[in-house]
């Protein structure tokens, strides 16, 4: 989450409001949607690097009981897609680096109540249900099912979770970025 959110953040930002890149780029073949899949590209390939290195380490430790465990790094892969398209979506509105917090307001709780660190079950019912929607508690499940071989029809759902982010933030993305430099 937090590797795909900063690179489809602070980089995008800058490189679309202080390096004018995208004015370049744009001024060639390439149209919002091509720009907007070669950011995000970036960050799959960290998310990517993320569930290698993670893999890597937790494996030979016998931390992970089943074979299934090999697809967290695809699904690492797909939730690094979701965070980043929304990211760049988001940031694309953005009008100074400053308004890049709230972004943050919002990734600091998630990070804290998505349930890696402690049950939700310490939480109130009504809360839980928030929590649960949040997509940081929706990576947890996918990857926490698949790594521990606990496989059902809810990682499907978790997953189409991400589908769904990847399509709304490539389409706000490509309509801003259209907004902007297609004029």
């Amino acid at each position: 989450m937090n590797g795909a959110i900063y690179d489809s953040t602070m980089n995008i930002f800058f490189k679309l409001n202080h390096d004018r890149i995208y004015h370049g780029m744009l001024a060639t073949s390439l149209g919002p949607l091509d720009v907007a899949l070669g950011e995000i590209g970036l960050a799959l390939l960290r998310g990517f690097l993320y569930g290698v290195g993670f893999m890597a380490v937790v494996a030979p430790l016998g931390l992970i009981p089943s074979l299934w465990g090999i697809l967290a790094i695809p699904a690492a892969v797909l939730i690094a897609f979701g965070f980043a398209s929304v990211g760049m979506a988001l940031t694309t509105y953005m009008k100074s680096f400053q308004q890049l917090e709230i972004i943050n307001i919002f990734l600091l709780p998630m990070f804290l109540f998505s349930g890696s660190f402690y049950p939700l079950s310490v939480f109130p019912e009504w809360l839980q249900f928030i929590i649960k929607a949040l997509p940081l508690s929706q990576a947890i499940h996918l990857v926490r099912g698949l790594t521990l071989g606990q496989i059902n029809t809810a990682l499907l759902g978790h997953a189409f979770y991400f589908v769904v982010m990847i399509v709304i933030g490539l389409f706000f993305t490509t309509k801003r970025l259209n907004a902007l430099f297609m004029k």
